[in-house]
């Protein structure tokens, strides 16, 4: 069920599943009755939303944990890569995955090394190499573009050594991504998972693990926190406390109607709806731009017209976006119905061109 027919806005944020609905809700009432009880159900929730995490991002249990959101996510990866060396970062990334490597530098941490390039290719990322380069961090789908690197191809360039960092939040539940290939992942569940705020993944493997010290790790990261200080094992020692048992619920939910529908099924749905999309703007006259991948992320503009203007008759259409840089962001789900083109269609075409 959609909130809104012509709803085209989950790289920004998504209307949560009903589902999810149905578990926060079921939460806050037991909550209110029995905090005793609620507490108890909680834990035991959050522990089979861990399993299913793991499920999702194809690792072992103890690699993943729940944070707040994808940017403490990514302030613990840049906290805890203290080695001296450099952190390459594509200048034009979102903020989210910019400020963090920024922070950590100002305090002593990886220096940070602009890539100044469209894209982040194995090509791109092999010419900035050389001896100080600790770590990538990337998104696994551009946020403004929909470009989807190949993360595989770039831990191969990488190696074995130095570190991969994954902002998923724009990929994780609308594409199958190459998640094996992230050493540390990050993904908040506001957009295409449809979880709401409060509760984030925060993937560390194994395998990189003795590269990353836990400097955010609070009580919640020790192993027995009333008796010693001992760091337990895994991503939960890059946490700084208990996270939201009620969001991590709602993610918990939200992921499984992932796994139960499948990311292919559901990555096949978005193109087909983002394709119907850009087929109605072009046959209406707009320039569209959209990366060759199809990750569910689309623009377009239409020359002659005033992008605010355009955007302002869009949303009376019924149609809601997100204007940026003079381009209109589309990003359907798999639940948006077709009809969206024809409210598009009709959006474009009733818009008058800006006079002189």
């Amino acid at each position: 069920m959609n909130v809104h027919i012509g709803y085209l806005d989950f790289a920004r944020v998504g209307p949560i599943a009903p589902e999810v609905v149905a578990t926060l809700a079921d939460a806050a009432a037991l909550l209110s009755r029995d905090p005793a009880a609620a507490l108890a159900r909680l834990e035991r929730t959050a522990a089979g939303a861990r399993q299913s995490a793991a499920r999702l991002l194809r690792c072992a249990v103890h690699e993943v944990a729940f944070a707040s959101s994808t940017s403490h996510g990514l302030f613990a990866a840049a906290a805890a890569l203290r080695a001296d060396g450099v952190v390459l970062v594509r200048r034009g990334e979102f903020p989210a995955n910019v400020v963090p490597w920024l922070r950590m530098q100002e305090l002593g941490g990886l220096r940070v090394r602009w890539i100044d390039a469209a894209h982040v290719t194995p090509d791109v990322v092999r010419a900035h190499l050389d001896g100080e380069v600790r770590a990538l961090t990337v998104s696994a789908v551009d946020a403004f573009t929909g470009h989807r690197p190949a993360l595989g191809a770039l831990k191969d360039v990488l190696g074995p050594d130095r570190t991969l960092v994954v902002d998923a939040i724009q990929g994780l539940g609308a594409v199958p991504l190459e998640v094996e290939a992230a050493d540390v992942l990050a993904s908040g569940g506001q957009k295409w998972l449809r979880a709401g705020w409060g509760a984030a993944l925060l993937m560390v493997r194994d395998r990189a693990a003795d590269r990353l010290h836990p400097a955010l790790g609070g009580w919640s990261g020790l192993r027995n926190p009333f008796s010693s200080l001992e760091e337990a094992r895994g991503a939960v020692a890059h946490t700084m406390t208990n996270p939201d048992l009620q969001a991590v619920a709602a993610l918990g939910t939200a992921i499984d109607l992932v796994l139960t529908t499948g990311e292919k099924t559901i990555g096949s749905r978005i193109a087909a709806t983002l394709d119907a999309l850009l087929e109605a703007a072009a046959s209406a006259g707009a320039e569209v731009a959209v990366a060759d991948d199809r990750a569910g992320i689309a623009r377009l503009r239409h020359r002659g017209r005033d992008p605010a203007r355009l955007h302002d008759a869009m949303t009376a259409a019924g149609l809601t976006t997100t204007l940026r840089d003079g381009w209109i962001r589309l990003s359907p789900h798999a639940t948006t119905p077709a009809t969206a083109a024809a409210l598009l269609t009709q959006a474009l075409h009733t818009t008058d061109k800006d006079t002189p």
